[in-house]
């Protein structure tokens, strides 16, 4: 066998072998060799396809079924200008009428400078195209997930180039879709922040962290605004190295607003708390004072002109300033006027600015915050506040210090208070009743109370008879009071000497109804069953004098009584008929009224008399 004849067969075992389909063309395009993985893939047999058009057979027809006419058959067209024609979306037709996609290439075969014919190479590609058809389906899933992806993504290079983004990255920075793929992370993250290098969502994956998160972060607008963020950067891999990151973020506006209002909503809850434990703190210690607008007895005419004003005033929201002497009954005058407002569902809140410390009072009725002054362990809630939308009684409003009625008066025209040690305003919706006793235009043309304040106050002024200027009530309430008592202490008196009433109409009654009340409830207590009997006191002949009687202090007058009730059930505080439940007190209340006035037990019966009848005036 010669060389040549070696070559040839080497070539055509060469041919034989390859895995692609191969076809040898004469000048006029009939197949002159074909190869067993062409026959393999067509279907056809050798015998059947030499000599024959290979376009005719294998080519006929486009992948829709339309018919390929043979001059635009790229095949022959190598045969014609002798050009190399590469073809990528194709198909060749299999005996059975089926079609497969095929890449294929045809050369020209060139000889003594004539074309002899071509070379045909294809392949089929049916597994390229079906992968290509899956990866299709699978980018336009992954596109549809990113697009209706709530959350920012985009895509960076390690250098920190936006690679791609879906539409709610471009929306939240309010860039066009193909702009933001022109930006650099530097113009999204970090602007004028101080460690923006060390949260840097690309930087720290190209530093080396496999995931890197990081919250309440600032990215940047198109227009230089900026919005608060909570981001997750994760590396793109490929075979071990780094090709990019994705960064997943979330606009956390609406997070932080609601984190906001319900920081606010803690708070006020928490105030709103407070203020419900001070009112119920305040209720406790009030809760025997249940006066009603029935228990202010009388049928003289100066006390139903005052009964009139009050119903005239009560349903209005105007101040009142109530006029009288000391023990006249201007707190119950006070209580029906709240009773009969509008305001009657909430507290009213009673001040007596006598009995308060100068430099308490401002904390008494505006409140103050823990540490504003010493002594200050815990916020407390003023007055002021605990009256929010009901009444203020400010009882003894003469004794307020000058330098704070300029702060009350603020309170009036402003409807706003601070407490001690906050600069916060509160808004405040009260309505203000004061009463005194003292000479307050007196007081003003000698400048010791404020005229502004005065005429704020006394837009109605209300008087309040004294019980001297209504003699014919004194048998009323005297009748009234024995009742009471008696029934409180499981005592019978059907009787009232016509001596006692007359003693008790001729006395002066500087204490007004608060001392017949007193003097009532002694006279009870040292009564024998049946019939009233008056202290001393209250002899004719003391009623009678010029000399009237020297006046105590109401504290004096107080302690005495409360000594005076203790000695009676053996210093028995809580409990059924214990002085708790005589004095009309809770037991704590009474607790704190002992220890501010000093009483002991260890206080001598004989020392308790004394200082009872002294309190009178007795001897």
């Amino acid at each position: 066998m010669t060389d040549s004849t070696n070559i040839l067969c080497r070539y055509e075992l060469i041919l034989t072998s390859a895995g692609e389909g191969i076809y040898g063309l004469d000048a006029e395009g009939r197949a002159t060799f074909v190869n067993p993985a062409a026959l393999e893939m067509t279907g056809w047999v050798e015998d059947e396809v030499l000599g024959e058009s290979i376009h005719a057979q294998h080519h006929h027809s486009h992948a829709n079924g339309e018919h390929y006419p043979r001059h635009e058959c790229p095949i022959y067209a190598a045969l014609k200008d002798g050009e190399i024609h590469h073809v990528t979306d194709e198909v060749f037709w299999h005996l059975d009428g089926s079609s497969f996609p095929v890449h294929y290439t045809s050369t020209p075969i060139w000889e003594h400078g004539e074309i002899i014919g071509a070379v045909v190479v294809f392949q089929d590609v049916s597994h390229i195209k079906q992968a290509e058809a899956e990866l299709a389906v699978l980018q336009r899933r992954n596109a549809l997930v990113l697009a209706a992806a709530g959350e920012g993504i985009c895509g960076f290079d390690c250098a920190g180039n936006v690679t791609f983004s879906n539409p709610m990255a471009s929306e939240m920075l309010a860039w066009p879709q193909d702009s933001v793929q022109q930006q650099s992370i530097h113009n999204i993250f970090g602007r004028d922040e101080v460690n923006s290098e060390e949260y840097c969502p690309v930087g720290n994956i190209v530093e080396g962290k496999s995931l890197f998160k990081a919250s309440d972060k600032v990215f940047w607008r198109a227009d230089g605004t900026s919005f608060p963020v909570d981001f997750v950067s994760t590396p793109i891999m490929d075979n071990a190295e780094l090709q990019g990151i994705v960064m997943v973020f979330s606009d956390i506006t609406q997070r932080k607003l609601d984190e906001q209002k319900l920081r606010q909503a803690i708070v006020e809850i928490k105030q709103l708390k407070n203020r419900l434990q001070d009112e119920n703190t305040y209720l406790q210690e009030q809760i025997n004072d249940n006066h009603q607008f029935t228990d202010i007895l009388g049928h003289s005419d100066n006390l139903k002109i005052a009964l009139r004003q009050v119903e005239q005033v009560a349903p209005t929201e105007t101040s009142v300033l109530i006029l009288g002497e000391t023990g006249t009954g201007k707190e119950l005058f006070a209580r029906a006027l709240h009773d009969l407002s509008s305001r009657n569902q909430r507290p009213l809140v009673k001040v007596n600015c006598a009995a308060l410390p100068a430099n308490l009072i401002e904390s008494e009725l505006f409140g103050h915050e823990k540490g504003s002054f010493t002594g200050a362990i815990s916020r407390r809630t003023g007055r002021f506040e605990l009256a929010h939308e009901g009444t203020i009684f400010l009882d003894e409003i003469g004794e307020i210090p000058l330098e704070l009625q300029a702060k009350l008066l603020r309170v009036l025209q402003e409807g706003e208070i601070e407490r001690l040690g906050d600069s916060k305003t509160i808004k405040i919706n009260v309505r203000v009743i004061a009463a005194t006793h003292r000479d307050l235009k007196k007081m003003v043309a000698e400048g010791e109370f404020r005229e502004d304040l005065y005429y704020r106050l006394s837009v109605f002024p209300l008087s309040i008879p004294a019980l001297r200027e209504r003699k014919n009530d004194i048998a009323l309430l005297v009748q009234y009071f024995v009742n009471k008592y008696a029934q409180k202490m499981s005592k019978t008196i059907n009787q009232i000497p016509q001596t006692v009433m007359d003693n008790l109409l001729n006395y002066s009654w500087p204490g007004n109804v608060r001392e017949l009340e007193n003097v009532i409830e002694r006279a009870v207590i040292l009564s024998p069953e049946h019939s009233l009997k008056v202290p001393e006191l209250l002899n004719v002949k003391q009623a009678n004098s010029a000399e009237e009687p020297p006046l105590v202090s109401l504290m004096a007058m107080e302690k005495a009584h409360i000594i005076k009730v203790l000695e009676s059930v053996q210093w028995k505080i809580s409990g059924e008929n214990a002085a708790a439940a005589i004095l009309e007190m809770h037991p704590n209340t009474l607790r704190s009224r002992m220890n501010k006035l000093g009483i002991r037990r260890a206080i001598t019966a004989l020392n308790n008399v004394i200082a009872y009848r002294s309190s009178y005036g007795g001897t």
